[in-house]
């Protein structure tokens, strides 16, 4: 017969400590589980934190707003720097004030139009409510790189880098609020606080480049069925059936024509792309606060963001200056229109000229 291993008397004091082991056992467990659940809390913590930091170190816009209550805003930063190295162009962009101030004193006092701005005249100009900013845009003068920045800049960071956003997506409306659609207390209230700024470049270095982009290249056929056929159809004879129909070879002088034409003037509105600034933005009824420069563009620019308050976190972007349109490219496109389209262009473009300090062109026959 064989022999437990323990005696009958031990297996039976066994019985009761068999309950505690497996209380003890299922607390140990239980503790593993709460231990396992905080180590998972902790991590999972840091990760947030360490994500977080990168986001906020790309983007400071998530939580950027430098309009909090109680700061300065742009337009503060501009009357009353509070740096030294802001003192310098607050002084140029003084001067650039008072000449278009000058020349709507004189514009005023020679005309007999009065006019009373619209909501609808305020569709160019696109505000920032974060930063309190307003920033009228004019095609043709670095605007589609403006739009990408005050999309990054009240996108609340959507958007971080100007450049990761493509240029048809910086054109569509929505993406960007215009004062338009505000209410008239609204429109007044930004207008008198917030900081209101646009680029200008010189009217016929910028005609030249609309009428390139729109009328040069293949891919804007739009342009070539909306313009092209008409003013082909105008001022072109003997036209190919062709050219009726595709409106793609638009000369230079034709485009001038159309131009200085009173049935273009009764037609409507130009274009944005060869509208006058005074048209697009109404200078003489808005009193700018900053007037940047396509010839100092990078520096103007910049500075608008610097009084922004974003400086630091944001520059705006820089492209190869080997396609723009310069003043000699202009001048070869003037030599082949007439002496009275010259004139006719000139006076289309004069208050142009003059409130943003641009001298006559010397190639332009006036005599």
């Amino acid at each position: 017969m064989e022999r437990s291993f323990f005696p009958h008397k031990e297996r039976r004091s066994l019985q009761p400590l068999r309950p505690v082991m497996k209380q003890t056992l299922s607390e140990l467990m239980r503790m593993s589980r709460i231990c396992r659940m905080i180590f998972a809390t902790c991590l999972g913590s840091l990760i947030l934190v360490i994500f977080y930091s990168q986001i906020m170190r790309r983007n400071p816009f998530v939580v950027e707003g430098c309009c909090r209550k109680g700061s300065r805003n742009a337009l503060q930063e501009l009357y009353n720097p509070t740096q030294l190295e802001m003192s310098g162009p607050a002084v140029l962009h003084q001067a650039r004030r008072d000449q278009v101030a000058d020349a709507c004193r004189v514009y005023s006092a020679s005309s007999r139009k009065r006019r009373v701005l619209t909501p609808g005249d305020l569709k160019h100009l696109v505000v920032d409510e974060d930063h309190e900013l307003i920033y009228c845009y004019v095609p043709k003068v670095a605007c589609t790189n403006w739009k990408r920045v005050m999309m990054v800049l009240a996108g609340r960071g959507k958007y971080s880098d100007p450049m990761e956003i493509p240029s048809n997506e910086a054109h569509i409306p929505s993406n960007l609020k215009t004062l338009n659609q505000y209410s008239i207390a609204e429109i007044n209230h930004r207008l008198k606080n917030y900081l209101k700024f646009l680029f200008v470049r010189e009217p016929f270095e910028r005609l030249v480049s609309a009428y390139r982009n729109k009328f040069t290249l293949k891919y804007n056929s739009s342009f070539h069925k909306r313009f092209g056929t008409r003013i082909i159809r105008r001022y072109r004879k003997n036209a190919t059936q062709d050219a009726l129909l595709n409106g793609d070879d638009v000369k230079f002088k034709e485009f001038a024509e159309y131009l200085v034409d009173p049935a273009t003037q009764r037609d409507g509105p130009l274009n944005e792309h060869w509208q006058t600034v005074y048209q697009l933005c109404h200078p003489c009824h808005i009193h700018y606060d900053l007037v940047g420069k396509y010839d100092t563009l990078e520096d103007d620019a910049n500075y608008v963001l610097r009084l922004a308050g974003v400086g630091e976190f944001l520059h705006f972007p820089t492209y190869p200056k080997s396609t723009r349109t310069t003043d000699a490219m202009t001048a070869q496109f003037f030599s082949n229109i007439s002496t009275q389209q010259q004139i006719q262009l000139y006076q289309l473009y004069k208050l142009d000229f003059l409130m943003f300090n641009y001298s006559m062109p010397s190639y332009l026959r006036l005599d």
